[in-house]
Formats: structure tokens, sequence, C-alpha cells
């Protein structure tokens, strides 16, 4: 009896598992975001040409993205991506979308003549921009010869920025200036890194100059805040020194006028927080990327770090301010309306003392009203008893036989005051004890 070998069995394993066990819905995007934003390989001598466009929509985006593709007879990208790349021309079209903003990054052959923008790039009459432009930049990649050294003379001496990265076998060289395009140019002289590391550093380079554009948006906001932050301090020691002033406050006007700051400073603190707090997001960014560079000083230039360490950092720190003296202000407006409210509830206090002062003033005199009235009511009500009764002593020949009617009528009043009194009382305490209940 022979025994056969068992037979392999070969199944496709489902995309949602892992060793036929399901996954999480949300692995896919979670693996899949450490290969989204892959750097392209770069050959020397290249070009990258990168737009950033601030679009508060990504239905713009895949609206152009898709007239480009039409264009090429390409497939439009999905309406959720977030990455798409297109062939075109001599070289590759990427397209990525940010939280505020969406890049354009065009890779291809250098132009014959340096700082002329391509022929055969995208970003021609026929391009149309899915918003306003924020950053614009221009990396020319080429040999590290003397001939391409002499290229570092165009740029501007006030600004220059060169340094030697990846061990020494690239330079960086900028002035962070716009030329008449409005690009910002970037030369990287390549000395023999492989077509990956160039890619890696390309894109390193183009994030520098991106975010620390989007980083700067928020030093115009700060300025602007400064002024109308210092008004709203300068109107907050106003306030609280006519608070000092006891005889001539006026409360309730000052607590409305402090709401009123109060508001204010919230609506501007709100509408500012998103900046800031992207402003630091980017600043971060820009650091984590100068850090990855690991400069090498060339003697006598300066470095990327350094140019923007100087010019950057100044701006954060306002930045930074700015938010600082809102939350110290908001802290201040709050111990400042919370005073003023115990003032005003310690007025109302002794309004209220002097209202209840004033009742029990009125209470006392309305119980001696009510007893006089009382007093009367009793003698009145006796009188017409009295009457009555001297009505049916007069009226009765009985009575008349053995009595007078007037010794009957007299002899009736003391009792008739006392009963009337006696049941007048009762009726007075039963009111009461029905408003005690």
């Amino acid at each position: 009896m022979s025994i056969e070998p068992p037979k392999t069995r070969f199944s496709v394993v489902p995309a949602g598992t892992v060793l036929g066990f399901p996954s999480h819905e949300g692995r896919p995007g979670a693996i899949g975001e450490v290969h989204a934003r892959p750097h392209p390989l770069v050959e020397k001598p290249r070009v990258l040409i990168q737009l950033s466009f601030m679009t508060a929509d990504s239905s713009v985006d895949h609206a152009v993205l898709a007239e480009l593709a039409r264009r090429l007879g390409a497939a439009a990208p999905d309406r959720q991506a977030r990455h798409y790349a297109m062939k075109w021309g001599k070289g590759t079209l990427h397209w990525e979308r940010h939280t505020e903003f969406s890049t354009y990054l065009w890779e291809g052959p250098l132009a014959e003549k340096p700082g002329r923008l391509p022929d055969d790039s995208p970003f021609g009459n026929g391009f149309s921009p899915p918003g306003t432009v924020i950053s614009g930049i221009r990396v020319e990649i080429r040999a590290w010869t003397p001939a391409n050294e002499k290229l570092i003379d165009s740029f501007d001496a006030a600004s220059l920025c060169y340094s030697v990265v990846e061990s020494g076998q690239a330079a960086v060289v900028t002035d962070f200036r716009q030329n008449g395009d409005g690009m910002t140019r970037i030369l990287v002289l390549d000395k023999g890194m492989s077509p990956s590391r160039t890619g890696a550093l390309s894109q390193r380079l183009i994030e520098i100059e991106t975010y620390r554009t989007l980083a700067m948006l928020g030093l115009p906001l700060a300025q602007s805040l400064s002024i109308r932050v210092a008004r709203m301090e300068e109107r907050l020691a106003q306030i609280t020194g006519e608070m000092r002033a006891s005889e001539r406050r006026d409360s309730k006007a000052l607590l409305a006028e402090l709401t009123e700051l109060a508001a204010e400073l919230e609506a501007e603190a709100a509408a500012s927080l998103y900046r800031f707090g992207a402003s630091r997001a980017y600043d971060g960014i820009v650091g984590e990327r100068l850090k990855a560079l690991a400069e090498a000083v060339v003697p006598g230039y300066e470095t990327w770090a350094d140019f923007l360490g100087k010019r950057l950092a100044p701006a954060m720190r306002t930045c930074r301010s700015v938010e600082e003296r809102q939350e110290n202000l908001s802290r201040k407006l709050t111990r400042t309306t919370n005073l003023l409210r115990t003032w005003i509830d310690v007025e109302v206090e002794h309004q209220n003392r002097d209202l209840l002062a004033s009742m029990n003033n009125r209470a006392r005199l309305q119980l001696r009203l009510q007893q006089t009235v009382e007093g009367l009511s009793v003698a009145a009500v006796s009188y017409y008893v009295v009457g009555l009764i001297g009505y049916l002593a007069k009226g009765s020949g009985f009575v008349e036989q053995y009595v007078k009617p007037e010794t009957v009528t007299a002899a009736a009043v003391p009792f008739v005051v006392l009963a009337v009194w006696w049941l007048v009382r009762r009726i007075r305490r039963s009111h009461g004890d029905d408003g005690a209940k």
C-alpha cells in the first residue's frame, strides 16, 4: 500500500485578511499612507517645478486633473484620491492634496537656457489653476562641475545660502528670492548620488520652501491682532480704574462694556486659532526637514538652517506671543467680570435689604390698620346686633310684661360685643392658619 504525499493547494487570500483572518477596516489606509508619498527617482540633469495652491475644496483639483487627463487620453483620478501621477511630455506630473493646499509637481528635463520654463511643462496657457498660488519652486539638478559652480554667482549674494549635504555628495544653493516668474530657484549640484537619494533630497528641499511660506502666513495675522489686543488691554486698564472710583461707578455699564470686550476677544481668538496652530505645525515640519539635511558649512556662506532660523523663529515667536496675550487677556477679563458681578450682587443685596425693610414697615402699618379696622368692625357689628336685639325686645310682648326693652338691650351689649370680638378673632386665626399651610 503506497501513501501519496498530500497535494499543496494555493488559494487567493482576500485583500481584507491576514493569513485568512479578517483585518481591521482602517488597516489598508494606515499601511498605504506609509507609501502614499514616494519621492521621484531623479536623474541629472533634471528640473523639478512645483506650484502650491490654496484650495478649500478638493473637487476643484479633481476637475483640473480630469481636464489634464482628458487632454492626454488618460484615466481621471478617483474622487476620493489624495495622490495622483501622470506622464506629461518628457516628464511626470505629481499631484497631492493636503489639508488646506494642494501641490502640482512636474519633473522633467532641463531647458536649454537656465531659468527658463521648459516648453513641455504642464503649466502653460492651457493650465487652469485650482486656487491662488502660495508658493512656486524651481529645483535645478546639475552635475557638480566647475562650469555649473559658476551658476552660484547668479544668486543674490545678500541672502545666498550654500551648504554641502549627503555626506559631501551634493551641494544645495538658494537665495530664497523670487525671479521674474515668481518662482524660488534652488540649485542642487550632484557629485554622484543615486536617483533615489536625489529624489529624496529634492523633495526635502521643496518641502522646506513650501512649509516655511505657509508658516509665515500667521505673521501678518499676528501683527494685525497685536494692535487690537493692545487696544483691548488699554481699555481693560481704564475699566479697572473706573471700578476703583466707587462714588461714580456705573457697574451695569461697565459690565456691559466688559462683556463686549470679551465677546470681541473670543471671536478673534477663534478666528486665528487654526492659522496659528497651522503655523506651529508647518514650522515644526521645516525644523525637521532642516535637521534631516545634515548640512556641512561651506566657509564664507550661510547654511539654510542658520538663514531660516534667524527669520522664521522671530515670526513664530510673534505668533506665540499674540496667542499668549489673547489667553492672558481672556483670563483678566474673566476675573474682572467676576469681580464686577460680585459688586453688583452686593449692591443688589443692599437693595433687597432696603426693600425688605420697607416691606416690613408696610406690613406693620397694615397690621395696625387691620387692628383698627378690626376694632371698628367689632363695634359696628355689635351696634347692629344690639339694635336687632332691641327691636326683638320691643316687639315681644312677653318680654315687655316682666322687663323693660331698654334693660334687655343694655344687658345684651357686653355679651354681643364679646361674642362678635371672639368670632372676628376666630375668623382671622383661621385665615392665618391657611396662609401658613
